[in-house]
């Protein structure tokens, strides 16, 4: 197949699979932000992204592009690592338009993966898991707010959070560009105005999951303060 077969089209495949976790980390931000301006109603979106059919289809298909991805990416990686041979080991100056994150995509996307893993066990593995296979613990599966406080209580939890954000800005940064470079835009026009896109677009984003970690905590702390006193 050629999807498989062929260099330019796992590219695409990379490409295709990148877009739509971008627009995933996008609607992520956009909800957490809920959480912080309306509380109750993060609660109702928590329920209805619940252990309901429709989000159980988008949970398996959001987790297939993230398998799909992260094979892809290793197979990429070894595939221009047996192109180079020995080469990889020379001393050699790299061109300035050869960026870091370029260089580190591989390690960004270990980074990111533990992160993922460290994300779904103090959520989703508490959450829609718990309601699939009727784990309830103390706190409700749908209560989304009482597991951003417990898990946020923990003076860690920012720490983990902002070190995979700032991977995360790395990765999209380049990724952005580079899929649209996959897929042919990679002419002067618009290659710069994609890496400007795709920096500025990032960099919201992150910075806006950073402030919200920093809220989440402030927060937690507060509640700790008060159910203490």
């Amino acid at each position: 197949m050629w999807l498989t077969s062929s260099s330019l089209g796992r590219k695409l495949v990379m490409a295709i699979t990148g877009a739509c976790l971008v627009l995933f980390v996008t609607f992520h931000c956009l909800m957490n932000g809920v959480a912080i301006f309306w509380p109750l109603a993060y609660n109702d979106i928590c329920a209805f992204l619940g252990a309901n059919w429709y989000a159980l289809i988008a949970s398996a298909g959001l987790a297939a592009l993230f398998i799909i991805h992260i094979i892809y990416a290793v197979w990429l990686t070894l595939q221009n690592r047996k192109a180079r041979g020995n080469d990889r080991y020379a001393v050699v100056s790299k061109p300035k338009q050869v960026e870091w994150a370029s260089q580190n995509m591989l390690v960004l996307g270990i980074v990111i993966l533990a992160f993922l893993i460290v994300h779904m066990i103090q959520f989703w593995a508490k959450m829609q898991l718990a309601e699939i296979i009727g784990a309830h613990g103390e706190i409700d599966p749908q209560n989304g707010l009482a597991f951003i406080m417990k898990a946020f209580s923990c003076w860690c939890t920012p720490v983990v959070y902002i070190i995979g954000f700032v991977a995360l800005w790395f990765h999209m940064t380049h990724g952005f560009w580079s899929m649209f470079q996959s897929t042919g835009w990679d002419n002067d026009t618009w290659l710069p105005r994609l890496k400007c896109i795709g920096f500025w677009w990032a960099t919201i984003v992150v910075v806006f999951f950073i402030a919200q970690a920093i809220v989440f905590t402030v927060r937690a702390h507060q509640c700790c303060a008060i159910a203490c006193y």
